[in-house]
């Protein structure tokens, strides 16, 4: 018999599509299943509007083996089945689809839910095989016909006999070189693998004959039913514990479930998990965001990383949807429109359910945001703020108030109604911030001030410039405090060449006296956008080229620092006036927390003034 040509494409086009449009071999096995649920969506549908046909949809089933000595896997479905001319147009036409047009021939009827879109996914198997047969009996006819391809070279399609209606595909397995062993095919625990993997959820039983007692007995591999689908009132909390923890491997329950059914223009199930604690590779190159994505309970992908945010990269889960468009592989899906609508509504989702976990279990969102907050905060930074509205009534700092972490919308409610800034200090400790002279004030006052801690805080605060209208204000910052009283401008404007000189030694921005630092013989404040904290953290970074703070010393004029400073100058002991300037100015970069440029010449200098 001679072998008929494939209709539209070329020996070179299903080369491409077995090398190309595949990245993972093993996935075959989920095509050919998937075509089996088909074939058997489509029969149980015909019963029906067929008052002749008696199917009853728990007889249903797809049955996968596999013979060691012949090199064959069978995948077996008792469905509907194909004339000839169909097994001539669904497999004889490369991306002809027997699903799609089904569907389009009823895509006025409801009930129909068919996992095929594109028949080049039948052509997956070539990848493993270097001949397929089919032996397929449609429902309508008693006749029987076999289809059979060593690829792209042609098919052919004979008369044949089956006892019943359905699909039966075998597949001949190439023989292993050093690139590939496909004898690893021919194993049970192998095909009972990747049937869970990829088929877990098909709606009818996947079952394979295994020994049981010393039997050999038809046993259902697939569990049919996601946990996501199942009613609530049928699932125990311990259930979605076990589930996350076998799924993700982790040792510890996550911290809190979310379970969304949304209906719309695009419909999809997600069961997703905030996890208690931030994986070992959370915060590296290495670590891979995404939700897995499922269409009709077959598996798309393992991560789908458009499916989440970077902020919210830390969740984990499962989307399934009846509504995506693959593409031809239905490995992947585009980027499309119900993709993005999904993605929204799981961000939307997600931000609700930790707003409620931060204002009904507020130590278990501490506990949350003490693992991920910084993942928070940088998706505020990284967008320049243009998250800020999405991400803001998440942020947690720590404040004077109650020495506790606060929400900026707590802040904002304890504040007058005239007050319109929010205050905040940054450094290495909450010890450290309190001890800042500025902040003493502050605190002596009775105003309210947040203590940056980490150090993305101040980065983040800065992209956000206000919360809703409250502008943030640096208390270490010159316009905090430049206000002078008409005896301390008098000083300032006496002793400019005295001040100017200081400042000259230092080449920094500016020298002044204050009368705010209580006991406290110096400090240092900043006039721009880079603070003294954000001075440390980019030095601290590849590239960064020595940025600096632009600083303004400040002498405590009521300390006998400044007597000492006054005696010098008068009598022009210039270069000793400019070591005890060093002096002090080190003192102030110790105080808040930045390094000491040159601790020798430092040291030297100390040595000097103790020694006269």
């Amino acid at each position: 018999m001679k072998k008929k040509e494939f209709k539209t494409e070329s020996k070179k086009i299903l080369n491409m599509m077995i090398n190309s449009i595949y990245t993972n071999e093993e996935i075959f096995l989920r095509e050919l299943i998937s075509n089996a649920s088909d074939a058997l969506d489509k029969l149980y549908y015909q019963s029906l509007t067929d008052k002749n046909l008696d199917v009853k949809k728990e007889d249903l089933k797809i049955k996968v083996s596999f013979d060691k000595d012949k090199r064959t896997i069978t995948i077996r479905d008792n469905g509907i089945g194909m004339t000839k001319e169909e097994l001539e147009n669904n497999l004889g036409t490369i991306a002809r689809s027997g699903s799609e047009l089904f569907k389009l021939e009823n895509e006025k009827k409801e009930d129909i839910d068919i996992i095929g879109q594109f028949g080049v996914g039948f052509y997956s198997s070539f990848m493993v095989s270097d001949k397929v047969t089919v032996l397929s009996r449609s429902i309508s006819d008693d006749k029987a016909y076999l289809w059979e391809s060593e690829g792209a070279d042609g098919y052919l399609i004979s008369d044949a006999t089956m006892d019943s209606n359905g699909t039966e595909i075998t597949l001949y397995l190439k023989e292993d070189n050093d690139n590939h062993k496909y004898s690893e095919y021919l194993d049970s625990y192998n095909l009972e693998r990747i049937i869970k993997k990829y088929s877990d959820y098909i709606t009818y039983p996947i079952v394979m004959d295994k020994e049981v007692d010393k039997k050999i007995e038809e046993t259902t591999i697939n569990s049919m039913v996601p946990l996501w689908k199942k009613k609530k009132t049928d699932v125990k909390d311990e259930d979605y514990f076990n589930f996350y923890k076998d799924r993700y491997y982790d040792y510890e329950n996550p911290l809190h479930i979310i379970k969304s059914s949304v209906e719309g223009m695009v419909s999809y199930d997600a069961l997703l998990f905030i996890p208690s604690h931030a994986s070992m590779d959370y915060y590296t190159k290495e670590y891979e965001k995404g939700l897995e994505l499922y269409s009709k309970g077959v598996l798309i992908t393992n991560k789908c990383a458009d499916l989440l945010p970077d902020y919210f990269s830390f969740v984990k889960g499962i989307v399934d949807s009846e509504d995506i468009d693959l593409n031809i592989s239905r490995e992947t899906m585009q980027l499309n429109h119900q993709v993005k609508t999904i993605a929204r509504s799981i961000e939307t989702k997600i931000k609700k359910e930790l707003l409620e976990l931060l204002n009904e279990k507020r130590e278990d969102y501490e506990k949350f945001f003490k693992e991920f907050g910084n993942q928070i905060k940088y998706g505020i930074y990284s967008s320049y703020g243009m998250n800020k509205e999405m991400l803001q009534d998440l942020l947690l700092f720590h404040s004077s108030h109650d020495d506790k972490l606060v929400t900026l919308k707590e802040y904002k409610e304890r504040l007058s109604e005239d007050a319109k800034k929010i205050y905040y200090a940054s450094g290495e400790s909450i010890a450290k911030i309190k001890n800042m002279p500025q902040v003493e004030n502050m605190l002596d006052k009775g105003i309210e001030v947040l203590f940056l801690t980490d150090y993305l805080d101040e980065f983040t605060i800065k992209s956000m410039h206000k919360f809703e209208e409250l502008e943030f204000c640096n208390v270490l910052d010159e316009n905090e405090n430049q206000e002078e009283d008409d005896e301390l401008k008098k000083t300032n404007e006496e002793n400019k060449d005295l001040l100017t000189l200081m400042k000259d030694t230092l080449n920094i921005n500016d020298v002044k006296f204050s009368d705010k630092l209580k006991n406290h013989p110096v400090s240092l404040v900043t006039t721009g956008e880079i603070s003294l904290e954000m001075e440390k953290v980019l030095k601290a970074m590849p590239n960064s080229e020595n940025v600096s703070a632009n600083k303004v010393l400040l002498i405590n004029k009521e300390h006998p620092v400044y007597n000492k400073i006054m005696s010098l100058y008068n009598s022009k002991e210039e270069t000793e006036l400019k070591d005890y300037t060093k002096v002090l100015y080190n003192m102030a970069l110790l105080i808040n927390g930045l390094t000491v440029e040159n601790p020798n010449e430092l040291t030297e200098m100390i040595c000097n003034i103790i020694s006269k």
